[in-house]
């Protein structure tokens, strides 16, 4: 028990305020309140690649839209196949008898060309930085579509386009033939 301060007032009435004041002692003023922690500030992003995927996305969109569904070369029995120059011929070929065993397996059966397009995009991400070197993509042989199929057609010009493609070929009979490919993507 804390005894009772003697620099108080002796009357019946007691200011209680006074009391108080004895009580605490003397006080200090409280210093300015700080400042509100500033916001972080926006982590950087990759303006560049993202303006790259912006250019590649309106160019194949361009090819679909001007050129129109009709005039797309690739048909339902056709075989997808493409290769850069930097990669050897023998390799090619293994791939096309589908001698590299995939990774990773996208299926695109009942998505639109636009659902498509963006799981395409990012499916091949994950595989780069999953650092995979074959994937499968199944994208139908668009049989119930009036005229040309339109995901494989999407596939083959999305590949096209992108770097980090070396080489692809429509998969082999026991791995969904003309409606599947093979990709092989370099390990950057």
């Amino acid at each position: 028990m804390s005894p009772i301060p003697t620099n108080v007032p002796d009357d019946d009435e007691g200011d209680d305020a006074a009391l108080f004041r004895a009580a605490v002692g003397p006080v200090k003023p409280q210093a300015a309140a700080p400042e509100a922690p500033r916001k972080a500030p926006p982590r950087p992003r990759a303006r560049m690649a993202e303006r790259d995927e912006i250019d590649a996305r309106s160019r194949l969109q361009d090819s679909v839209f001007q050129h129109g569904l009709d005039e797309m070369e690739l048909q339902a029995g056709d075989a997808l196949s493409y290769r850069r120059d930097s990669l050897p011929p023998r390799v090619f070929q293994r791939l096309k008898r589908g001698q590299f065993s995939a990774q990773d397996e996208l299926d695109l059966h009942g998505a639109t060309a636009l659902q498509a397009e963006g799981l395409l995009r990012r499916f091949l991400k994950e595989a780069h930085d999953h650092d995979f070197g074959c994937v499968r993509i199944v994208h139908g042989k668009g049989l119930q579509a009036d005229g040309a199929p339109v995901l494989k057609n999407l596939v083959d010009r999305l590949l096209r386009q992108r770097n980090d493609v070396l080489a692809f070929h429509s998969a082999p009979a026991n791995q969904g033939g003309t409606g599947a490919v093979l990709v092989l993507l370099n390990r950057a």
